[in-house]
């Protein structure tokens, strides 16, 4: 009778002894992590004037998801329209997870002639050299950059701020970049209420289209009462492959201005009175004057003044001290057969008064 042998490391009381004298399939042979840092994804370049800052943010684990310790080491390459990439810079390093910058200024074969595409690309070696690949290209435009905002001038007006600035040939644009002072402080009244309107933003950028040639605009987005601070620079856009990109000259020195409502509100129109007697039978002992005219739309509006001139004397008010808040009047202090003639002027609610309306006589029909 053939007998057939057992496998040792199947009983389950030599199993520990199976496993130190290697019974079983041993796993696949693991390669050793390169510690390739993650490739950067979100690589942005801008260029103002003949200067270009590089911003990104470093990986925090390397291409293995194992997260990097210490500060990594980056290099910059930037590619002239379809050529190849040429080394900017290969000394610098950040930690990781860090937002990053770079700068470069141009050298002055690529900061003249005509606007083209500039690629800048960022790539993160390991210490033996490798990495994971270069970034995204961020692109700029390479070329002779606009010339400053000359004799920036701020003035307020009852549409809101005017700028002026000297006027150059050419199809560029200007870029107002606008800062508000005067934000309100976290927690005040004017912060919060359901009803309250949206703050006005920090910082703001305003296109004027063809700006260098015009040399004036009006920012009509301003609230009065705030302190704001302008910075001007002239544009040139292209588009290179679908996309506009720009190219910037330097800043303006800032101007500041307090945006203080010293206008009136407009003056009245449509003025028009109309004399009512006494129907017979009426209790109504006197006749009447009826004055109406257009509503004031404006925000500030705290009403309006309503004033008489008799024949023969000069004008004097006769609506009461507190202003008339709808576009209406009734004058009952009239006399029959006597003319009058009427005008309204607007407050709003600093007190400040329009000029006076266009007149509107008016006779009252005699007994």
């Amino acid at each position: 009778m053939r007998v057939v042998p057992r496998i040792a490391c199947a009983g389950p009381a030599l199993a520990l002894a199976a496993a130190m004298a290697g019974c079983g399939t041993p796993g696949a042979p693991q390669p050793p992590t390169l510690n390739l840092p993650d490739r950067v994804d979100d690589l942005t370049a801008v260029r103002t004037g003949d200067e270009v800052v590089l911003s990104w943010t470093m990986p925090r684990k390397n291409t293995d998801r194992m997260l990097l310790k210490g500060e990594l080491s980056f290099r910059v390459c930037r590619r002239e329209g379809p050529g190849i990439c040429e080394p900017v810079s290969s000394a610098g390093k950040f930690a990781a997870g860090a937002n990053a910058t770079f700068r470069e200024t141009l050298a002055a074969a690529l900061a003249g002639g005509p606007a083209r595409e500039l690629t800048y690309f960022v790539e993160l070696p390991n210490r033996s050299g490798r990495s994971a690949g270069l970034s995204n290209g961020a692109a700029v435009l390479a070329g002779q950059a606009p010339g400053p905002v000359r004799d920036l001038h701020l003035s307020v007006r009852k549409e809101g701020i005017e700028l002026r600035w000297t006027p150059v040939p050419g199809p560029s644009d200007v870029r107002l970049r606008r800062t508000l002072l005067t934000p309100p402080k976290p927690g005040s009244d004017t912060a919060r209420g359901p009803m309250a309107p949206p703050p006005d933003p920090v910082e703001q950028n305003l296109l004027v289209e063809n700006g260098s040639a015009i040399g004036r605009a009006l920012d009509k987005s301003i609230r009065f009462g705030e302190t704001y601070e302008y910075r001007a620079q002239h544009i040139v856009r292209a588009a290179v492959d679908n996309q506009t990109l720009e190219l910037a000259g330097e800043l303006s020195a800032p101007v500041r201005i307090e945006a203080a409502d010293v206008f009136p509100p407009a003056t009245p129109t449509g003025l028009a009175a109309v004399a009512t007697a006494p129907a017979p039978g009426s209790p109504q002992a006197r006749p009447t004057i009826d004055l109406s005219w257009q509503a004031d739309t404006e925000p500030d509006l705290a009403g309006y003044i309503v004033y008489r001139r008799d024949e023969g004397a000069g004008w004097r008010r006769i609506s009461p001290e507190q202003p008339v808040a709808a576009p209406a009047f009734q004058d009952t202090n009239v006399e029959p057969g006597h003319s009058y003639a009427y005008a309204v002027s607007a407050v709003d609610g600093k007190g400040h008064e329009s000029e006076r309306s266009a007149e509107a006589r008016e006779t009252v029909p005699a007994d």
